[in-house]
């Protein structure tokens, strides 16, 4: 049974994700997760104040469970099918992080500097999250979908759109890393 607490390979989840593509292109659908904020807000009534949210949430229940999926998958493999928690990342990247006071870099896959509880009494942790959250919220609707709906769903169907975006996303995480990640930490 240890097969199971490996990483599958590339091509198994490429494979994976390929053929879910194919279904889902079959039975007409697009695959994303930005769109269900909008579902989640529809379904909590926001289309009571605004135009954008009055559609009909139920026909985005399957999109729904691919959410709950997600969720309980990262919570059945983070704390079941997970040998070693410790994160197999350059010596070099640990070091320069350790520097930037990430003290639990290649220990962890989410730093505690940012995701522990400790982190939200801190209002520059708090700051950040925020401001990220809402830019990336930002992003993904102007941009017309997320890093998922175009890098897997829109690159599938050649759409054009889709490809600058997706460099876009790259271009803009790069810029992110090594341009204003050292000037905010």
């Amino acid at each position: 049974m240890d097969w199971i607490m490996e990483p599958w390979p590339w091509y198994v989840s490429g494979a994976a994700i390929s053929l879910t593509m194919l279904l889902l292109l079959l039975v007409g659908r697009n695959f994303g997760m930005s769109s269900n904020l909008r579902t989640f807000c529809t379904i909590c009534g926001a289309g009571r104040h605004n135009e954008f949210f009055r559609i009909d949430w139920k026909e985005q229940r399957w999109n729904l469970m691919v959410v709950l999926g997600a969720i309980l998958g990262g919570y059945l493999a983070a704390n079941f099918l997970t040998a070693d928690p410790a994160v197999a990342i350059n010596p070099n990247t640990v070091a320069e992080l350790e520097t930037l006071g990430f003290a639990s870099a290649g220990s962890a896959y989410l730093p505690d500097e940012l995701y522990s509880l400790k982190a939200l009494s801190d209002p520059k942790s708090v700051a950040l999250l925020a401001l990220g959250g809402f830019l990336v919220g930002f992003g993904a609707r102007y941009a017309g979908g997320c890093t998922s709906g175009h890098a897997i769903s829109g690159l599938s169907e050649l759409q054009w759109p889709s490809l600058l975006a997706v460099i876009g996303f790259f271009a803009g995480g790069l810029v992110m890393i090594y341009f204003l990640f050292p000037l905010i930490f």
